[in-house]
């Protein structure tokens, strides 16, 4: 039975009918990974041999189950920065090389118990701060589609493994696109969830008990139904809150016909390629063929640049928890003689006393509060999740550094979070759903925007556009030998 391009609910259908044993399904991927990482270094961290104890144990206790969990017997990698008892969390970082967690993450936990069996981990950048997947200690990791071009950052080993048919479901997380962007670069789905619906416990370099602003750690899948399945088994409360419960609303449409729909398909804050823009203007006419009322020019009462200029205050302030103090007071030293003043802000966001983050939060509430209004008239909000589609390798320096050619005009990589800001910094949900290819061939998507806790409207919708306008496409060369 071929399973390497099919949904995880497809896998645990499989096994529950008795079609096939859970040890049969991961042994599919265990073949896939040794046959086709080799090109793209995607799973590399390999727990083989206890997923295969695992596995049979699952096949044992079947028949003594009344109802099997939902994800049982369904072979998955997570990202890297995800503990997995056992196993090396590193983060790429050269370091923690041989950083061994002791416990699962609360998310790795909670697919366990919903029956998954995570025979590996997959590839991150650095401190999961690029849009490339590449660290000293893994190396780099290749895009599916084409292997001289990035599968995006920071889970871009999570797509690449999806799209190459090595896995049948994926963790990620998201502070600056990163489960959105992948998914874009690779035609598969993400979701990131509304801020802390899923617990990110387990997902840091060091104890890591309080939540990251703006961060999140959400599923991605080859289909809309698996971010549904797989969110729904690691969302809620920590257990150490139990007085604490999660209920998501229910989607806001079961059907295209009368989705009420936004689009933003350019801004001048970023460029977006003509073939992207000319694909969500195709979007747009198929959306209200089937009878949706769509809005090309509707956006929230909020200035979207002073929000982009807050997202990334907010950011640094967020990632200024995972400097070394070593960094941090060389930061303070820049500061203290200060000569370019691109390099500046960063620093001065990173070393925010509280005083001037707690102003800087109060504009993010307002912000909050413009897009809640907004979502009073729209269920979504389509826009794109990057520029371009997936770029060549490029190793001339950091992510600000980079520029990448957006139809033939140098562009500044990191002008790209913009889209990635406008639902991080309010902490609103986005789902990332493949939207079309470029004439050479290549992926690119889109991220569904909505409401706080729409969470089941995004993934929903993207369920509709699945349907009707575009699914997950296999890059060429995976199929089974």
């Amino acid at each position: 039975m071929e399973l390497g391009f099919r949904s995880a609910g497809f896998v645990a259908r499989q096994i529950k009918n008795g079609r096939l044993s859970c040890v049969d399904a991961l042994e599919y991927f265990i073949r896939r990974v040794e046959a086709f990482d080799g090109r793209l270094n995607a799973v590399v961290v390999r727990d083989f041999e206890r997923a295969r104890r695992q596995a049979r144990a699952l096949d044992r206790n079947r028949a003594s189950l009344d109802c099997l969990p939902p994800l049982y017997g369904v072979p998955m990698t997570v990202k890297e920065s995800f503990d997995v008892a056992g196993l090396p969390t590193s983060w790429g970082v050269e370091a923690f090389r041989s950083n061994v967690a002791a416990d699962d993450a609360v998310a790795v936990a909670r697919l366990k118990r919903a029956g998954a069996v995570i025979f590996g981990k997959t590839n991150v950048p650095v401190m999961l701060m690029d849009w490339q997947s590449r660290n000293p200690v893994y190396g780099g990791t290749a895009n599916p589609w084409d292997i001289a071009r990035t599968p995006g950052g920071s889970s871009g080993g999570s797509a690449a493994a999806l799209a190459a048919g090595l896995t049948a479901l994926e963790t990620g997380s998201d502070i600056g696109g990163s489960i959105r962007d992948p998914a874009h670069y690779c035609c598969v789905y993400g979701h990131k969830p509304s801020w802390n619906v899923i617990p990110a416990q387990g997902h840091a370099l060091g104890p890591g008990h309080a939540a990251t602003d703006i961060s999140v750690v959400g599923p991605m899948a080859r289909s809309a139904g698996d971010l549904a399945r797989a969110l729904a088994a690691m969302a809620g409360p920590l257990p150490t809150e139990p007085g604490l419960r999660l209920v998501l609303p229910k989607p806001r449409a079961t059907a295209l016909k009368g989705l009420r729909v936004a689009i933003m398909a350019e801004h001048p804050r970023c460029p977006v390629a003509a073939e992207i823009r000319a694909a969500f203007a195709g979007l747009a006419h198929h959306l209200r063929r089937e009878g949706a009322l769509v809005d090309e020019a509707a956006r929230p009462d909020a200035d979207l640049d002073a929000g982009d200029d807050l997202y990334r205050m907010l950011r640094n302030a967020a990632l200024s928890g995972r400097l070394p103090d070593a960094e941090a007071e060389r930061l303070r030293a820049k500061l203290a003689r200060p000569h370019d003043p691109e390099e500046m802000q960063p620093a001065r966001d990173m070393l925010m006393d509280h005083r001037n983050w707690l102003r800087r939060h109060e504009e993010r509430c307002r912000h909050r509060a413009a897009w809640r209004g907004f979502f009073r008239s729209f269920d979504v909000m389509l826009t794109p999740v990057g520029a371009t589609a997936a770029p060549l390798h490029d190793d001339s320096g950091p992510l600000w550094r980079r520029t990448i050619m957006v139809d033939g005009e140098p562009v500044n990589a990191a002008r790209q979070l913009f889209w990635a800001g406008l639902a991080s910094m309010p902490l609103l949900p986005a789902t990332a759903a493949p939207l079309g290819f470029t004439g050479s061939g290549l992926p690119f998507g889109m991220q569904i925007i909505g409401a706080p806790y729409d969470d089941r409207t995004t993934i929903a919708v993207a369920g509709l556009l699945e349907k009707s306008w575009l699914d997950f496409s296999k890059p060429d060369g995976y199929a089974d030998g």
